[in-house]
């Protein structure tokens, strides 16, 4: 279908003020344009139905080595859910970590098109890369993790600024990466040396703080002009206080542009898990005052999940706290990692306020600013998102659970007054729109002129909620991908987003190349991954 016009649906493109208006979309050779001879052109009714622009995953853990680790850590995940081939699709299994093409699939039927895989180690980008080209269909990219790098902190102790700007935009356009990912900033490689500290300013076992490596970082998206600002997963993760950390890093970093990625896990106040409640609103209200900080949930769902983060010290916590198997993996000198086993209950109040924090955020704040993620797997698997949307466009949804939480669970949250219900278009903001702003992809998340025609078509089935599980109709770059619900093409190959920073080997002399002769186990001449590594990739421009 190179060439076909959408009618009589009910338009939803937020980004250009469109609001439910019936109106034709013209695709032509993948692309939305103003008009067309019609002559020949496939006519798509869409009577009575929602259009809007296929979704847009801002952050997940679909693709790399933690992926396979968590599955070989978790048989039974796979033994839960097992899917039987049905041509053209293939099998898969796994219920909270997909193989790879059950995630492509899940997220298809969804309506989402393009997926962002949230943190890779530099030196597993090969790894993850194949995974992702092992997805069908949808458009991908990846984070590249720097807030734990070894000749990075190195290069800043020595003070060489430019030097270690430079070493950044190398090791994205080296990896084939999309952005800059930190978690837990100086934190996670401080705890390999034996030093936990829970703040911006304690000097790392490098000498260096926490706060001098996100401003350096921070000012390189500047310096290079990246299309997505750093994606932060500040220090202090999921314990009682934590929004102390997410205060401290908004006025630290406010002037800045930033994106702080599952957010509720930093909005938790209290002095101990027997006081531990939501400070929600507190961090809304910063946040309110700095449009340049975006978001989103990482919303928790009553499930049995696996959790997996390049921050080890809470991994290693949440292994002590509840006694569950876990795996701790280092990649030379770059980052770390957990993995551990996982489930929320009802009958926890530190679950249940958990549940309730990631709502009341996306009901405090602009669908512009918070975006729809479960941070999945680790908050619960993304393909529950509609029981998030039923939560966040129903009261009498929320209520429902509230009822069966402990009793305390109303002293410890706002969740209860909180009588706002988003509206459909504010969802397509939150899953669409607004992920693809932040990210700085023109041409997704709109129905605009010269948009790609990535474009879901959904049927009204009474709730927001039911509407959005399931697209009727999902046209990827203009092919139909989905259709009655089903996937109808899995051949399809999607891109590979990338940027160029313009910072190639011999930019960075011969100082580098010594630091990894003596970092690394693999030579600074054959760390950068090869173009068979990056195939259909699209360049995002830079500025």
């Amino acid at each position: 279908m190179s060439r076909f016009v959408i009618r009589n649906g009910k338009i939803y493109d937020p980004a250009n003020n469109v609001h439910g208006d019936v109106r034709d979309i013209f695709v032509d050779n993948g692309k939305i344009v103003d008009a067309m001879d019609m002559d020949g052109v496939e006519v798509v009714d869409a009577d009575g139905m929602i259009v809007a622009p296929g979704n847009v995953e801002i952050h997940s853990h679909i693709a790399g080595p933690k992926l396979t680790i968590g599955r070989l850590l978790r048989p039974e995940d796979h033994i839960r859910d097992v899917v039987k081939s049905e041509y053209p699709l293939r099998s898969g299994v796994g219920f909270s970590i997909p193989t790879t093409f059950i995630t492509a699939y899940r997220y298809l039927t969804l309506g989402y098109t393009t997926l962002m895989e949230a943190a890779v180690p530099p030196l597993e980008a090969r790894h993850t890369l194949d995974e992702l080209e092992d997805m069908p269909v949808v458009d991908k990219g990846m984070y590249i993790l720097m807030g734990n790098n070894n000749i990075l902190f190195s290069l800043l102790k020595e003070k060489e600024y430019d030097m270690a700007r430079d070493f950044v935009g190398w090791l994205l356009k080296a990896t084939g990466g999309y952005a800059i990912k930190v978690v837990n900033p100086g934190g996670t490689d401080s705890w390999k040396w034996g030093k936990i500290f829970n703040s911006l300013r304690d000097e790392t076992v490098w000498g260096i703080r926490p706060i001098d490596v996100l401003k350096l970082l921070v000012e390189s998206v500047e310096y290079f002009h990246l299309p997505h600002p750093v994606h932060l997963h500040t220090y202090n993760l999921g314990s009682p206080g934590s929004y102390n950390a997410a205060l401290d890093t908004i006025h630290a970093l406010g002037d800045y542009s930033l994106h702080l990625t599952h957010l509720q896990y930093y909005c938790y106040g209290g002095d101990s898990w027997s006081t531990f409640r939501s400070e929600a609103e507190e961090v809304a209200a910063e946040l309110r005052d700095h449009p340049k900080i975006t978001a989103d949930m990482g919303q928790v769902l009553f499930e049995d999940t696996t959790t997996m983060t390049a921050d080890t010290p809470w991994q290693y916590k949440l292994h002590m706290l509840t006694g569950n198997r876990w795996v701790s993996t280092d990649v030379e000198v770059e980052a770390g990692s957990g993995i551990v086993p996982y489930r929320y209950k009802r009958s926890s109040i530190v679950n249940a306020v958990q549940w309730a924090t990631g709502l009341e955020l996306a009901l405090m704040l602009s669908p512009w600013q918070i975006f729809l993620t479960t941070d999945s797997p680790n908050g619960g698997p993304f393909f529950m998102y509609p029981e998030v949307i039923r939560w966040l466009t129903s009261e009498d949804a929320r209520q429902d659970v509230i009822s069966s939480l402990p009793s305390s669970f109303k002293r410890r949250t706002i969740l209860g007054d909180i009588h706002r219900e988003l509206s459909l278009e504010e969802i397509i903001v939150m899953m669409s729109s607004g992920p693809a702003k932040a990210l700085g992809l023109k041409n997704r998340g709109h129905l605009g002129i010269g948009a790609d025609a990535d474009i879901a078509i959904y049927k009204e089935r009474g709730s927001v909620a039911d509407t959005l599980s399931r697209v009727h109709m999902l046209f990827k770059s203009g092919e139909l991908v989905v259709d009655d619900g089903k996937i109808v093409s899995g051949e399809l190959v999607g891109k590979l987003f990338v940027v160029d920073t313009g910072v190639d080997d011999e930019v960075l002399g011969d100082k580098v190349a010594r630091m990894f002769d003596e970092f690394y186990s693999v030579s600074f001449s054959n760390y950068r991954v090869e173009d068979v590594y990056l195939r259909n990739r699209e360049v995002v421009c830079c500025g």
